[in-house]
């Protein structure tokens, strides 16, 4: 059997692993992907066409793969129920239980407007299209450690609320309304640095833009104290981008990145399956 082998991007995160089987993967595959994890937050494995068992039997080995659908508005919704999500832009899907947006999209954190958001996120490319398309994910431990004195000391203790109105596209989320005043949004209410409960490491965890906001303070100051809190947090510097190609299966721990999709230009002709793992309440 091939020993498995890290190879670092050279950037603020992520790796490349070879010489491992994700559709049956040992102890050794197993402790691989999770020391890239613990080392390099986000992985790719090239290659490797997974059946959706095979790709909820890899989430497995991260924890409790998450029902879809979740909020804290309505808990379950009714259309959602696998555990498995196609995340799609094909149009000719029956009915396609998600989608990956056209075009460029924001940064974000998965489902960071629950409760116990989103842990380890997979994802399992089965069509890319020729044009290609990338992922960028940002390493949200730097973020924190390279704050300003003045801004760490603004957040100290701070409680962010994450709108749960929207859905990954933009679109609005069933039994939902608009939201024009983020004061009034619905959704969880996690600390604005969280910490990592295995490496013990302090990470911004900001979640999504549209309609935060920082409890207690006035609407204008939170908006200008999130805008600057995202702009530190996405620096170039701090940015891995991941180019796909069909075959490739991502792996990110969810807690310390914030990631963005750029599906070039309307993207269309993709297909790919994702599962998510429960996580824990943000400390």
């Amino acid at each position: 059997m091939q020993t498995p082998q890290i190879f670092p991007s050279g950037h603020a995160c992520g790796s490349e692993i070879v010489g491992v089987d994700l559709s049956a993967p040992g102890m050794l595959t197993v402790e691989a992907l999770r020391e890239a994890l613990r080392e390099h937050l986000a992985l790719v494995v090239r290659g490797t066409r997974l059946t959706d068992e095979s790709l909820l039997a890899l989430g497995t080995i991260f924890g409790t793969p998450e029902m879809q659908g979740v909020s804290v508005l309505n808990q379950q919704a009714d259309e959602v129920r696998q555990e498995n999500l196609v995340v799609s832009n094909r149009m000719l899907l029956e009915r396609p239980t998600g989608t990956i947006g056209r075009g460029e999209s924001a940064w974000m954190t998965e489902l960071s407007y629950r409760m116990r958001p989103c842990s380890i996120a997979l994802l399992h490319a089965l069509e890319v299209p020729a044009a290609g398309g990338e992922m960028a994910f940002a390493n949200q431990y730097l973020a924190y450690e390279r704050l300003p004195d003045d801004l760490r000391q603004r957040i100290e203790g701070r409680m962010l609320l994450h709108d749960e109105s929207r859905l990954n596209d933009g679109s609005l989320r069933k039994g939902h309304v608009e939201v024009t005043d983020p004061r009034e949004a619905t959704g969880a209410q996690h600390r604005i640095v969280r910490t990592h409960p295995q490496t013990r490491r302090k990470a911004l965890y900001l979640g999504r833009r549209r309609n935060a906001y920082v409890i207690g303070l006035p609407l204008e100051e939170s908006e200008a104290l999130l805008d600057a809190l995202w702009a530190q947090a996405t620096q170039p510097d701090l940015v891995w981008t991941h180019q796909w190609q069909s075959g490739d299966t991502l792996i990110w721990d969810n807690r310390c990145l914030v990631h963005r999709q750029d599906m070039g230009g309307a993207g269309e002709g993709w297909l790919i399956h994702r599962v998510q793992i429960r996580g824990e309440v943000p400390r």
